[in-house]
Parts: structure tokens; sequence; C-alpha cells
């Protein structure tokens, strides 16, 4: 199994300098809100391509008042191999990453090892608006298909220049005809990345024996254009309503994830906000479960603040799945009763506040 052996933050959020040697097993983190909990996670989050699991900007996580940058080392012992990871950013400059030693682009990250996060912001996920269930959706599909994030980027590269021309009311097709072939080879692979995934989401959930609720998901497509050579047409014929508009109005950017409570058949975004939150630990579960089929190793996952949603029965059936998992899960909650039903399957950490920032200390 993937799993973290260390970890070292420096100078990152509220971390002057922290340091975890842990095992393959859960890690479960409690101390108070504003204490540096979920600072740990987001470290982790970096060592996987993207910004993380807050979004934020490399600047933005310097420890203050320092400003003397940040740096975040790990090291990984999955799939065979051993590797050192480093995730940094000095001042003034780009974020930089290295495996063993050597510089690398983030995008190697995702063929290390897979990282799965669910955290508080995403409660709302069913609720929020369509680009938020888009960005869910990639993340999962990328810790299938790591060269997802490839097409994607390649794909919104073509589409800025495409749409500046649509903008600037250019209408000469010649301008346009090289970025849409762009756009539509770029584009039939993100959709055929994103239905491989719903396919094994699916999959997983309905051969799994689990406490949570099987989330049907479909994706709502604004195009119907699914291979390069159709998509090429509708981007053209289109072109018209998308000079009107500025913008580039159909496309894989447009879909939309829409999700079923199975057991109700009722959408997610009128269930309860227990059913959504159950709902959103599903689907992680499911995309954990298959990756561990695929890959022979199940991902590492972050797990936010979760336990504090879930009764004493579910905490215990969530749990109960992680471990049978085999999967590094790291969790963090307000306190140590929240994970009593971990027991001694789990790494404990209390996490607090100190005069020279946030303190980690080994308990049990």
């Amino acid at each position: 199994m993937a799993h973290l052996t260390h970890l070292t933050l420096s100078h990152f959020r509220s971390y002057k300098q922290a340091t975890f040697a842990v095992g393959a097993r859960p890690i479960a983190l409690f101390g108070p809100n504003g204490a540096g909990k979920t600072n740990v996670l987001e470290a982790i989050s970096l060592l996987s391509p993207g910004r993380g699991l807050r979004r934020a900007a490399p600047e933005e996580i310097a420890r203050a008042p320092e400003a003397v940058g940040w740096k975040i080392k790990a090291e990984l012992d999955g799939m065979g191999h051993t590797h050192e990871i480093e995730s940094r950013m000095e001042p003034g400059q780009s974020r930089l990453t290295r495996i063993d030693g050597k510089a690398a682009p983030q995008t190697a990250l995702g063929r290390l090892m897979r990282i799965l996060w669910l955290v508080p912001s995403m409660d709302r996920l069913w609720l929020d608006g369509a680009s938020e269930r888009r960005r869910f959706l990639d993340r999962m599909t990328m810790s299938f298909e790591p060269g997802h994030a490839d097409a994607t980027l390649a794909y919104e590269k073509a589409m800025r220049e495409r749409n500046r021309l649509l903008k600037d009311q250019v209408r000469d097709a010649a301008w346009f005809a090289g970025l849409e072939a762009q756009m539509a080879e770029h584009g039939a692979a993100i959709h055929a990345n994103r239905a491989m995934t719903l396919d094994r989401i699916a999959s997983a959930q309905a051969g799994a024996a689990t406490a949570f609720p099987q989330a049907d998901l479909a994706l709502d497509e604004v195009s119907t254009a699914q291979d390069k050579a159709t998509l090429v047409t509708a981007l053209a014929e289109n072109r018209p309503r998308d000079l009107a508009a500025g913008r580039t109005l159909i496309g894989p950017h447009r879909s939309e994830l829409q999700a079923i409570f199975a057991a109700k058949a009722t959408p997610a975004r009128l269930c309860s906000t227990g059913e959504q939150k159950a709902l959103l630990v599903s689907l992680i579960l499911a995309n954990a479960r298959a990756l561990a089929e695929d890959l022979g190793a199940p991902p590492i996952l972050l797990l936010d603040e979760v336990a504090a949603h879930l009764d004493a029965g579910r905490r215990a059936a969530l749990y109960d799945e992680i471990c049978a998992l085999r999967a590094q899960a790291w969790l963090t909650g307000t306190g140590a009763e929240l994970f009593a039903e971990l027991g001694d399957r789990a790494d404990h950490f209390e996490v607090a506040e100190s005069n020279v920032g946030s303190r980690v200390k080994q308990v049990g």
C-alpha cells in the first residue's frame, strides 16, 4: 500500500517546524479549532498535482511574519518503491517540486501516489454551482488517469485563445480552425476520462457492503459532442452564438455532474444536510475502493472534520471501511473522543497552539 512514513513542515501556515513519523495505518489529529490540524492535511494535498485542498496561491501559505518561504518534505513508501518528495516555495519564486532530489513537474506526483480528500467546504457541493461539481469530478478522474490534468490544461489554454478571438469579434474562420481542432482533441479525451471515472465509481459502489448510501452519478452534457470530429463540427456551427456571447458556450467545460440518492430516487441537492454528507463520504470511499482494485494499493485519504458530522454508528462504520481498505487516512477532529472507535488501529496526535505556532504531540 502507498503511505507516507515521514512528513516535515517548515514555515508552513501556522507551523514553524513539525515532523511526523508514522506507519501505514490511519492518523488521527485532534485539537481545538484553529490549532492547525487542517494545515497538515493541506500540506499533504500539495504532494499531489494542483493547488491543494484550499486552492491557495503559493505565496499565501508561507508562515507570517518570517516570510522566508515554505517547504514540505515527505518520504513515501508504496507500490514497491520508496521516494523522497519535496514541495517548496522561496520568496518571489514559483512553487517547486522535487522527486528523489530532482526537479519534476507537478503532474509527476500523480503517478507516484493518489491522494483523495473530503473537507467541510465540499459540504455544499450539491448546492453550489456546476463548476464546483466539475472540479470534484475532475479530481476523481485524475486519481484514475493522471494525464487528465494535462488534457484539461491544454483544452483550457486553447479555449482562452478562442474566447479572445470571440471577444474581439474576429470572424475569419481560419483563425478559429486550429484552436477548435485542439479543443476537440483534448475535449474528447476529457469526456472519455470522465465517463470512465463514472463507470468505475458505479462499479465500486455496486459491489460494496457499506453503511453509506449509493449515489447514482450522471454527466449532463451541454454539447452532445463526445468525439473529436463531432466536437469540431459543433464548435464551428456554434460560432455565431459564441460571438454574440463573447465566450465558448458548449464543450466539456460546461458539463454538469448530477447525483441521485439511489435508495430514495432523490436528487442530491434536495436531500438533507446529513444525507448530502453521507453521499460525499460514499463517493470518496468508492473512489478509494476502485483505486485499490486498479492499482493494487489504496490512495492516501485526507478527511477533515468528517467525524463531527456522523453519529457514533456511522463513525465506526467509516473507520472500519478505512481499515479494511488498509488506507493511510489522515483524519481531524476537535476531540480525542471522536476517534474512540479507531482505538489502537490508528496513530493519535494532539495539535495545539503555542507562542511559536502550532505544535504536535503523539499520544497513546
